[in-house]
């Protein structure tokens, strides 16, 4: 059974709360249901991508780690989180289960094959949005309001910000691993003991204080934009602001 630290139980209960306050003043799916089951697809969907790509870098890098333990699979059931799904779909940004590495293991430097494992999740989701958008680059047309479009739709915003959030140098995001390649030893240190709490901080001030508070939609929009312009532009996907 897993144990968890006094942190690590204090983070989960504000996570909670925080939860309760969110579900309780928004809603990210104007009361449509369908949209609400599509977005569960799209999310089970790109996470299970996003960590079997962790898995399986970190296996191509010499880590049997996550190997071991059955997570080079797509199977979603192996990678989903109960509080990064529901952070996803109600607040609007989410994660998976964290793949278990060891970068001692790998055929490179430990801190080099950390990054190139860690980076694999979003590039991976760039990838699914790409392969999303590649039937609209080829001609294919599909009536905007029918559930396939609507889906599609859905599936490639999901990834693109998926992709976007995990890109962020805050740990415990993908990002900080190559961040922390650059990073001073001190600042480094530092932000693995508080980078939750200050992503949290980020994530739920605009809804405790307002939107003028939002510095993480600042941070993530324009990562968001360009990526669903690069591999979405010229297609009926992309959209407006997304985050």
């Amino acid at each position: 059974m897993q144990r968890y630290t006094p942190r690590d139980i204090l983070v989960l209960v504000l996570v909670a709360v925080l939860f309760a306050y969110s579900f309780g003043t928004s809603s990210r799916f104007g009361g449509s249901i369908e949209g609400f089951l599509l977005s569960i697809g799209a999310l089970v969907l790109a996470v299970t991508f996003h960590e079997f790509s962790h898995a399986f870098i970190a296996l191509r890098l010499g880590d049997w780690t996550a190997q071991r333990m059955g997570r080079v699979s797509l199977n979603p059931l192996r990678h989903l989180d109960l509080f990064g799904s529901l952070s996803f779909l109600f607040v609007g940004f989410g994660w998976g289960k964290p793949v278990p590495i060891n970068p001692y293991n790998m055929r490179m430097s430990p801190a080099v094959g950390a990054a190139i494992s860690a980076l694999a999740g979003p590039a991976s989701n760039v990838l699914f949005a790409a392969l999303v958008a590649l039937p609209f680059h080829v001609g294919l047309s599909i009536d905007r309001g029918s559930l396939e479009f609507a889906f599609l739709s859905a599936l490639f915003s999901v990834n693109i910000l998926l992709a976007a959030f995990n890109f962020l140098p805050i740990p415990p995001l993908d990002g900080f691993s190559l961040a922390r390649l650059i990073l001073p030893p001190n600042i480094s240190a530092w932000l693995e003991q508080y980078g939750m709490f200050v992503l949290l901080a980020l994530v739920f001030l605009p809804s405790l204080l307002g939107r003028e508070f939002d510095v993480l939609g600042r941070l993530m929009n324009p990562l968001a934009s360009f990526l669903s312009v690069l591999v979405g532009g010229g297609t009926p996907l992309v959209r407006g602001r997304l985050f």
